[in-house]
């Protein structure tokens, strides 16, 4: 992840002042799942609500197809979410969500990325 797209992270959410959880911020950023149902009649399959900040799922594409290029552990997890599913974008999705999380994560912890140490993150 660069700097512009660091920049832009934190001050679309102000420095995550008003985010106490990675839960809260993924709803905030509109990458939580929502499915659509209405009684027996009525299901859909489920999808990103959107309801968040657009900003934030913008400036998270890029990166994420970049750390799927360059990072083993999210092309691992990029790879088996799509012979599971059998849909790209969403896995692309899913890594966005785990990007932003651990943003939010090193943000909080004040510490950095580090391709050799393991985060429970990645690996769920």
């Amino acid at each position: 992840m660069g700097n512009l797209t660091a920049v832009t992270i934190i001050a679309e959410t102000n420095g995550f002042e008003l985010i106490k959880n990675k839960r809260q911020l993924v709803s905030y950023a509109g990458l939580d799942v929502r499915e659509k149902t209405s009684g027996t009649s009525v299901k859909s399959k489920p999808q990103i609500s959107k309801r968040g900040n657009r900003n934030l799922r913008k400036v998270m594409h890029f990166p994420t197809l970049a750390a799927i290029r360059t990072d083993e552990r999210f092309r691992d997890i990029f790879l088996r979410l799509v012979s599971r599913h059998g849909i790209k974008m969403k896995a692309i999705v899913a890594i966005q969500r785990k990007l932003l999380e651990l943003t939010f994560i090193f943000w909080k912890n004040n510490s950095y990325y580090n391709a050799e140490h393991e985060y429970y993150i990645i690996s769920s």
